[in-house]
């Protein structure tokens, strides 16, 4: 009972994450945390005409349409910043090894991150969503804050059976709740029934937007080990299966890869940007290969600012 205590104190996952994660991650982006997201802390501060290699994520496509010619939006830097992770914390998120659910992987992600945050004074706050909105924790700064939220995804009741995942509540949600243009973090494993995408491009219009997908190899790739049962971690369903079966293993890997298929165009359509973290991955890893990607990326709206400034 003590060591089941000591693994859910949110002092101890703290510490934990801090030695192992928090200090290395902050290492390797050498201070320049802000340069991990491309929109962070930006407030609109005009419109320009469009200029050839312009990121045409920024085309203000009202104006566009009513004026027949392109314009961008620029953005002023804003030196606090709003942080939200909005947390799917549905029956599937139960699903992974012994080592690391992906419950355990968001809860890991999001004590980082906001961490990472709040030591730069900015402030996090957290929408929890089961099917349902559970609790909305509002965005505050300090290490604190950081504590609460660990309690409170960690000493969360799971549920054993519940509806099938529609994350258009939670995006419905989110986007009567976060008020002031802010980074937001979707944490979720993103199985859920369609008709999301509409919510997704709203909030993504308001918010930079960055879709955390969390998943497990075995969600693709079924190992050949025979019969077994496998079970819908929110139906209850239960099936009978030969995973010695190469066609179904096949069978089974396509339809998962459609769907990683529709997902990824679901976002790109949204126009954010998807990190996804395995249960068996290197978290700081493929923080760090998110970020140099986005470096690459098309100039981003500060350095237009000074390239105008500049003119």
């Amino acid at each position: 009972m003590n060591m089941l205590k000591s693994k859910r104190n949110p002092e101890t996952i703290l510490q934990r994450l801090d030695w192992t994660v928090i200090r290395r991650l902050d290492g390797l982006l050498q201070g320049d945390y802000r340069t991990l997201f491309r929109g962070f802390g930006l407030d609109l501060s005009g419109l320009r005409e469009y200029q050839p290699g312009d990121d045409i994520r920024y085309i203000d496509w009202n104006t566009t349409a009513r004026l027949g010619t392109p314009y961008i939006r620029e953005f002023l830097e804003d030196r606090e910043v709003n942080a939200w992770f909005l947390l799917d914390l549905s029956p599937s998120m139960d699903f992974g090894t012994v080592q690391m659910l992906k419950r355990n992987l968001l809860i890991d992600f999001v004590t980082v991150l906001a961490r990472l945050l709040t030591k730069h004074s900015n402030r996090v706050g957290t929408i929890d969503f089961s099917g349902k909105v559970e609790r909305v924790i509002p965005a505050a700064s300090g290490r604190l804050q950081v504590l609460r939220i660990i309690d409170d995804l960690s000493n969360r009741p799971r549920l054993k059976r519940a509806p099938p995942t529609d994350l258009t509540a939670l995006f419905q949600t989110s986007l009567r709740v976060i008020s002031r243009r802010s980074l937001v973090f979707i944490v979720s494993d993103f199985i859920s029934t369609p008709g999301w995408e509409k919510p997704l491009k709203m909030l993504a219009q308001r918010h930079e937007v960055v879709a955390i997908r969390l998943y497990d190899p075995r969600e693709s790739d079924l190992p050949d080990i025979g019969y077994i049962f496998m079970e819908d971690a929110e139906s209850g369903e239960q099936l009978y299966l030969d995973t010695h079966d190469r066609s179904f293993r096949q069978r089974f890997h396509d339809m998962a890869y459609r769907r990683e298929n529709n997902l990824n165009e679901t976002f790109s359509r949204a126009g954010i940007d998807k990190l996804a973290l395995s249960t068996e991955g290197d978290m700081v890893q493929e923080i760090i290969k998110f970020a140099s990607a986005r470096k690459l990326r098309k100039r981003t709206p500060s350095a237009l600012d000074r390239q105008t400034a500049r003119k």
